[in-house]
């Protein structure tokens, strides 16, 4: 394939030109968010040696050029000292770059899943599309598709704490039933701890909120017969108010121990015999 350096009378669509390096910036949409630098070097070296094997993809803007696909190679490139790349311009709009931009990562697989997640989310925002739209472009089941996003409930220290400590997704999937941030990251910490694998992880949530559900029903039971013994005492109240105000002399005494409620009442007997006239 023969390659032709850019310049203002070729016609650079469509057709491998070598682009200045400093003509090319970054996709704005671009999902990755994290590089690996070792990864890079090892690129870098291999482009050294046997050359670009693939010409990035790139837009033409006002700018000079937008990456769509081949930010890991141009950034090799780059460390290399070299001044121009081989590269194939696209006439695209800047929805259908980051479109674009998104299906080349998750193509060859090197996006690590929150990152999906956020690129499938912002493709569905800029481009107004439905998650099932967005799984026909991306070639993978709707279901997918929303499994993925809901990963992006997690805060970005609870996102880091699963990519350090090498977590999987279907172990990300197993946290959503816990809501509290710093309980996500005390559960994280636990089960990389004991190196648990997605089952595991699963009966360990489980335990957990189970062990809740426990501890919330003996309170709500606990608060129940507090409440109800609150009426019954109410009610021995109001029946010696009510002998009171009738001229009864009862005599009433209430304690209060840990362990209980003790009344005791006494009522003269001659309260209890009917005067006839």
């Amino acid at each position: 394939m023969a390659i032709g350096l850019v310049g203002k009378k070729r016609k650079e669509v469509n057709k491998v030109v070598l682009l200045p390096l400093s003509e090319i910036y970054s996709n704005p949409s671009q999902p990755r968010r994290t590089f690996d630098e070792a990864s890079i070097n090892e690129l870098a070296e291999s482009i050294r040696e046997n050359g670009l094997l693939q010409p990035i993809t790139v837009r033409r803007t006002p700018n000079g050029y937008s990456l769509i696909a081949g930010e890991r190679r141009t950034r090799a490139y780059r460390r290399l000292t070299r001044e121009f790349i081989p590269a194939i311009v696209e006439e695209c709009s800047e929805n259908q770059s980051a479109a674009f931009a998104l299906i080349e990562n998750l193509q060859r697989e090197n996006l690590n899943y929150f990152e999906q997640a956020f690129g499938m989310a912002r493709l569905m925002h800029e481009q107004a599309l439905t998650q099932q739209q967005v799984s026909v472009k991306l070639g993978m089941a709707q279901s997918t598709v929303a499994n993925k996003i809901r990963l992006l409930q997690y805060s970005l220290p609870v996102q880091r704490a699963f990519l350090d400590n090498k977590l999987t997704e279907r172990h990300a999937r197993a946290l959503l039933r816990i809501s509290d941030r710093d309980e996500q990251l005390s559960v994280i910490e636990h089960i990389a701890k004991n190196n648990y694998n997605v089952d595991q992880t699963e009966r360990y949530v489980q335990a957990i909120l189970t062990a809740r559900e426990k501890e919330d029903a003996n309170t709500g039971s606990r608060l129940f017969v507090v409440k109800d013994m609150r009426i019954f005492l109410n009610t021995i109240n109001k029946a010696i108010n009510t002998m009171q105000h009738a001229g009864i002399e009862v005599d009433a005494d209430k304690r209060e121990t840990d362990d209980f409620f003790e009344y005791t009442i006494r009522i003269p007997k001659a309260a209890a015999c009917v005067r006839k006239s």
